[in-house]
């Protein structure tokens, strides 16, 4: 069973820092692409960064790059969203997603529209609200 427990969503002002957590069990990050997207009301989900396994290369949004890190810990199994200099903009439920299902690249692709996310698989998600 594919289980995504996610965690360090907050309300922050702008300007500030928040790091997410997801803790992923049944599969291994070691062998697995997994990534983050955020979803707000109204809004089409955009996906904001991910990480391959094994050259652990990392890809971002336009509109994250240079303020928001991904990495993963794979001795404890989890992926992290590191995001500072926080904007109003940034306000969204953030998901972390992988589907092992469809082979290491797990869902993810990058196109000219950024990161996207095309599995079926995600956690229940953590909000963050950047607000004065």
């Amino acid at each position: 069973q594919v289980q995504f427990v996610e965690s360090g969503g907050a309300l922050v002002q702008p300007g500030g820092s928040l790091r997410l957590s997801c803790v992923v069990s049944g599969f291994m990050l070691d062998y697995y692409t997994i990534g983050w997207f955020r979803q707000t009301p109204g809004k089409e989900q955009e996906g904001v960064s991910y990480i391959s396994p094994n050259d652990e290369r990392t890809y971002y949004a336009d509109s994250v790059k240079g303020r928001f890190t991904i990495s993963r810990d794979n001795a404890k199994n989890t992926v992290y969203l590191q995001m500072n200099s926080l904007k109003a903009e940034d306000t969204a439920v953030y998901y972390c997603a992988s589907d092992p299902r469809l082979g290491l690249l797990s869902g993810w692709t990058y196109d000219q529209e950024g990161p996207t996310y095309l599995g079926a698989s995600w956690g229940q998600g953590t909000e963050v609200t950047v607000s004065s």
